[in-house]
This record gives structure tokens, C-alpha cells and sequence, in this order.
């Protein structure tokens, strides 16, 4: 990802920072590890293979459902779980073209225009709320990729979701992130582009409408 002329990484697969011998596999598919071979000895991961050539449509689902097991990024430790009740505040980056096309965490491709996000410990995939709190917008993702490691960041956005939450062209925002169940795993983003229809600040009352009739129940906040 860029990030205002700053690379850094998610649809990022964690290198062999772990002693666990069960291993880590976030962002390869089928449970080997997959890697394009640009190492970033700061965090400790590098980006995964490309799996759509540039310019070819980018499929949804695909992957698998995927919680993993602990493991260790710069230091840090990391326990995936599926956590009801997660609810975090802290900043949020996004990445883009870079990563386009790129196996995520739990083997889907990446699409930077999907209404996406990489997290550390959340289940994959599933469904989080997150609010960018200078502005007061919220946009549900879908968390399909692990990361990101740097800082205090709690989640990583696709160029999109940045765009939607105002947050893209600053980079940086800082937001609130919560966890709001599983997702489906053929990758089916009608819920989530309901509700950012639904919003007063896009669009309003069309996407609130699909949400009433679909049958599609949401943990609400």
C-alpha cells in the first residue's frame, strides 16, 4: 500500500517469525506459504503472490474460512479469535494498487475497490463496522486479509473503503473498528454496499430499503 508516498504492507503474508509449528499462513491460499520476495525486515512480512493479472476483473469469495493460530510480527504476538464483543479504536490505513490482484490472508484476491479490509485477529471472512471518528462515517467491510503491524494501527482499508470514510487522500484516519459477525464465503458484497447506501451521506434511503427485504440480519450498534 501507499499511503501518501509511504509503502507498507497488508495482502501480506507473514514470513517465519513464528516458533509454532503448526505455522502461519496469512495471505496464501491452501495453506502453503506464498510469497513475491520483497521482505520488509521493519515488519517483518511481504507482499503475496499476484494472483489476477492487472486490468482482469477481480472474482469475489473464493478463499476459506480461516481463524489461525497465535503468531509473532516485529516482536509483537498476536492471538486470532472471534471476539463478539471487539471493539477497538486506533488508526486505520489503507492500501491500493500495489496489492490489487493479490492473494489475501485467507485466499481470496484483494480488490482495491471492494468494500474490504485487512485486520490481525479477526475471523476471515467476517463483517466489522468501522467509523472514522473526525467525520462520524461508518462503512461495514468485509475482513478477507491479516495486517497491518505498524504502530497503533488497527486495521488496514481497501482504497475504497479510505474513500468512502473521507479518509484516502490524508492517508491516516483514526477510527473504530467493530466486529460485526461472520461473512459469507462466496464473497456476495450486497449487504455491504446496502448499508453504505443507506447512509444519509450516501445516498440514503435505497440501500436501507435492500437491507429491510433481503433478510440479511447484521449485528446492529
Amino acid at each position: 500500500m501507499r499511503v501518501h508516498g509511504l509503502r507498507h504492507r497488508s495482502g501480506a503474508i507473514i514470513l517465519v517469525l513464528v516458533s509454532l509449528s503448526a505455522g502461519l499462513t496469512a495471505c496464501s491460499s491452501g495453506g502453503g506459504r506464498l510469497s513475491s520476495g520483497r521482505y520488509d525486515a521493519r515488519t517483518g512480512v511481504s507482499a503475496s503472490v499476484r494472483v489476477i493479472a492487472p486490468g482482469a476483473p477481480v472474482p469475489k469469495g473464493g478463499g476459506h474460512y480461516k481463524i489461525g493460530a497465535p503468531y509473532k510480527v516485529s516482536g509483537r504476538w498476536y492471538i486470532p479469535k472471534e471476539d463478539l464483543n471487539y471493539d477497538e479504536t486506533g488508526i486505520a490505513s489503507w492500501y491500493g494498487s500495489d496489492f490489487h490482484g493479490r492473494a489475501t490472508a485467507n485466499g481470496e484476491a484483494f480488490d482495491m475497490d471492494g468494500l474490504t479490509a485487512a485486520h490481525p485477529t479477526l475471523p476471515l471472512p467476517s463483517y466489522a463496522y468501522v467509523t472514522n471518528l473526525q467525520n462520524g462515517r461508518t462503512v461495514l467491510v468485509r475482513v478477507n486479509d491479516r495486517g497491518p503491524y505498524a504502530n497503533d494501527r488497527v486495521i488496514d482499508l481497501s482504497r475504497e473503503v479510505a474513500r468512502q470514510l473521507g479518509s484516502e487522500g490524508q492517508g491516516l484516519a483514526r477510527v473504530r473498528v467493530r466486529y460485526a459477525g461472520r461473512a459469507p464465503m462466496n464473497g456476495d458484497d450486497r449487504h455491504e454496499r446496502a448499508y453504505l447506501a443507506a447512509q444519509p451521506w450516501s445516498g440514503g434511503g435505497q440501500g436501507r430499503r435492500f437491507a429491510e427485504h433481503s433478510g440479511f440480519k447484521l449485528r446492529q450498534w
